[in-house]
């Protein structure tokens, strides 16, 4: 074997082989989806032994070039003294070597929008590209499971980042010889059968402790969960309006804020295609002069609330383009899904809104000197709109549970604030509203382009990209139709907020009027939790008194579950390991026997076959450790650690339970996805006197079943009278009101035996004088 050396001072790599310690034989570990780690002890043994630098490039080596490890020193050799020879003091160098994602690892990872829609083996590219590009060869990584959403946390390295991905994907990355991999776990599978001659009994090692699960509860974040429909009555001088639940609400609002400080638009937030001096950012702004595009690096999910700032647009020419486009493909105006269209109109020109790919809506003429501040706000029945993935041994990488989009219809608002320099006022003057429609069926992710111009003449002062509170509110005047209520601030056309009161609180130029309607549409929230059982583990469990059930309550850490419906899949994946014998062990055996002859990572799959100690099952590598006790025979000393998913998961990781509140019902497999119907998600308020409420459910009844309504969100069933209004068979729904206050809880249920419910209500609050 042969220990080079670089280190990085000009004269090239040194060979280390004859400096090692024979005593001490240089040892690798390698750890599943963690950095590699050699350790190795040099001895002085010439006048031109040079002392190995902090950082030196490190390459350990077999006879016939196959790399046992390549990477860079973690820090200067520790010094061990040995005594005084010929030359003067004798040290011995403690070595320590980490992989070569060490070189990634020792940068800070740039500040950057969350990754969208993207697959986990892109994601690692992505990131390894944000800190070198270019320095590594990533022809070796895969795609494999596609992910809605993660964000890369500045505070953690590249490797830890590319263990999460790797987690979510029940993947392998490895950073060998310059180069990236990223596969599925057990894409190189070795056999360890004693009936090869090179099987080495005395150094198997096997603990086949049954280690068993079959009824699995998985609780996960704060979900979004009751589809909540506030009704208010204006009274002429009141602006706050207690609001009936705390929306939900996902945090880290901003997404992206663009002030235009840089000299150089950052390809961390744009892609820029344009001709030469048409793009440019100059005095803290954006100019855009000629024709091109502009576009955001990640994708925008449509989902929950959603404010695009496109930005303060003053226009120094006649103009021709799409502005704040969302895109379901290329950028067009026919793939233009909402966004605003600007053509020229004499010296002027005239802005108008873009709904599925044609111009919608009311129109406004620019005037010369004024400034135009364009703003998209989206407004989803669904918060997510693709679910996370979850693997195990059965649902190997790109096959895994969930991961399903949602289907679900957007508001999309298109606003113009026309700000007069010479007119403050106009600072505060509400929005021009181009466009405001439901658009149903909307896409679950889209391309965002600030820019697509044929020929633009402006300038751009800021760009964002916001998550605001989860809630929309509309108001409808006496005689009059039902129109939005822009929320936000003040200075930005906004005519009210959402505080964590909760309360909805207008701005005064915008008090609702006498018996103005107000109607605020949100989602609760609360912890999502879900459990699922296995009947026939359970079954085959039984003994006597001994009713067979194995449970445990599991918080799950990653993938995330962000829906009750998510911790239903991860159950499954669980169960899908859980159920099967627990299987782990160590292997021993010199390099010239190791299985199917060659060298062996973590993450390749073993197949152990061992009839005389009943072992028969598929493991995957978590740990090699290599001693090179035989530097002459080019020969090392292998301890191969393993196990399979059901002794240790691959592709879930979880915590210390954050909550006692737990569900109620147990599912089983056969049962996940078809136990639940459908919330009313579409119900409203269309009438309320003082002694009565009608309600339309917005959808006919299930066939044989009906909408059943409550007081409060428990006791669903037709065992259950506690706290029930009615049954109804009908669309639309008569019920007595009894206070000024009144909460109405409805589910729909089929004519299942026991019957179907939704997993959500949906919950009309009515708050209007008697």
């Amino acid at each position: 074997m042969n220990l080079t050396i670089d280190n990085l001072d000009g004269s090239g790599p040194r060979d280390y082989t004859a400096a090692l310690d024979a005593e001490r034989p240089p040892r690798v570990h390698r750890r599943l989806n963690r950095p590699a780690e050699l350790r190795a002890w040099l001895v002085a043994n010439d006048a031109q032994f040079v002392v190995p630098a902090r950082g030196a490039r490190i390459i350990l080596a077999r006879d016939s070039g196959e790399k046992l490890f390549t990477g860079y020193a973690a820090a200067p050799p520790q010094y061990d003294y040995l005594g005084w020879g010929e030359r003067g003091p004798v040290y011995r160098y403690a070595l320590r070597a980490l992989g070569d994602e060490s070189l990634l690892d020792s940068k800070a990872l740039p500040r950057r929008a969350p990754l969208v829609n993207r697959a986990a083996g892109d994601a690692l590219k992505q990131l390894a590209n944000d800190l070198l590009p270019g320095a590594f060869n990533t022809s070796a990584v895969e795609n494999l499971t596609l992910l809605p959403f993660y964000s890369a946390d500045t505070r953690r390295s590249w490797s830890e980042h590319a263990s999460a991905l790797a987690l979510r994907s029940r993947a392998v990355y490895r950073a060998h010889d310059g180069a990236l991999w990223f596969h599925a776990v057990g894409a190189t599978t070795h056999a360890l059968d004693e009936a090869s001659p090179s099987f080495s009994p005395e150094g198997l090692q096997l603990d086949l402790a049954h280690r068993l699960l079959n009824d699995v509860t998985i609780t996960g974040y704060i979900e979004p969960r009751a589809y909540v429909k506030d009704y208010f009555l204006g009274d002429g001088y009141s602006l706050g309006f207690n609001l009936s639940e705390v929306p939900f609400s996902r945090g880290g609002s901003v997404v992206l804020d663009e002030e235009y400080k840089d000299a150089l638009l950052s390809p961390l937030r744009w892609t820029v295609s344009a001709a030469p001096g048409a793009v440019a950012v100059s005095g803290g702004k954006l100019r855009v002069d000629g024709a091109g595009a502009v576009s955001f690096a990640e994708q925008v999910e449509l989902g929950g609330a959603v404010l695009l700032q496109h930005g303060d647009f003053e226009f120094t020419a006649a103009s021709d383009a799409l502005l704040g486009g969302l895109y379901t493909g290329a950028l067009a105006l026919a793939g233009c899904f909402a966004g605003f269209r600007v053509s020229p109109s004499g010296a002027q020109s005239v802005i108008a809104g873009v709904a599925n790919g044609a111009p919608a809506g009311t129109t406004l003429t620019t005037v010369a000197g004024h400034r135009y501040v364009l703003t998209t706000r989206l407004y989803a029945q669904e918060i997510y709109r693709r679910g996370p993935a979850y693997h195990s041994s059965l649902h190997p990488a790109g096959s895994g549970r969930g991961g399903a989009t949602v289907r679900a219809g957007v508001r999309v608002i298109l606003e113009v604030h026309d700000l007069d320099p010479n007119n403050p006022p106009s600072l505060v003057a509400p929005s021009t509203v181009l466009f405001d429609a439901v658009l149903p069926a909307a896409p679950e992710f889209c391309r965002y382009a600030l820019v697509n111009a044929a020929a633009l003449h402006c300038s751009i002062a800021f760009t964002r990209l916001l998550r605001p509170a989860e809630a929309q509110v509309r108001s409808c005047m006496v005689g009059g139709s039902w129109r939005s209520r822009l929320v936000g601030a003040l200075s930005e056309g906004a005519e009210c907020r959402i505080s964590s009161a909760p309360e909805l609180y207008f701005y005064s130029p915008y008090a609702p009027a006498s018996n103005e309607k107000i109607v605020v549409t949100y989602r609760s929230s609360g912890r999502a939790s879900a459990r699922v059982k296995d009947p026939d583990s359970i079954a085959a469990e039984a003994r006597g008194a001994d009713d067979g059930v194995r449970g445990a309550v599991l918080a799950l850490a990653a993938p995330p579950a962000l829906t009750s419906a998510d911790c239903e899949q991860a159950a499954l994946a669980v169960l899908d390991d859980s159920t099967q014998p627990a299987c782990a062990g160590e292997y021993g055996v010199w390099s010239d026997f190791l299985p199917g002859g060659s060298d062996v990572f973590p993450g390749d799959a073993l197949q152990v076959n061992v009839p005389s100690r009943a072992a028969a099952f598929s493991a995957i590598v978590r740990e090699v450790e290599i001693e090179a006790a035989d530097l002459a025979g080019d020969r090392a000393q292998y301890k191969i650690r393993f196990a399979n998913d059901a002794a240790e998961p691959l592709a879930l990781d979880f915590h210390q339970a954050a909550t006692s509140a737990l569900p109620d019902t147990a599912a089983i497999p056969a049962q996940v996805g078809a136990q639940y119907l459908a919330a009313v998600t579409e119900a409203e308020v269309i009438d309320v006197t003082s002694t009565s409420v009608m309600i339309d459910a917005g959808a006919d009844p299930p066939a044989g079943g009906g909408f059943e309504v409550r007081r409060s969100d428990a006791g669903w069933g037709p065992d259950n009278d506690r706290n029930l209004l009615g049954r109804f068979t009908g669309r639309l729904l008569f019920l007595s009101r009894l206070s000024r206050v009144q909460n109405y809880f409805l589910r729909q249920y089929d004519a299942a035996a026991p019957p179907r419910y939704s997993r959500y209500s949906a919950l009309l609050h009515v708050d209007y004088p008697l």
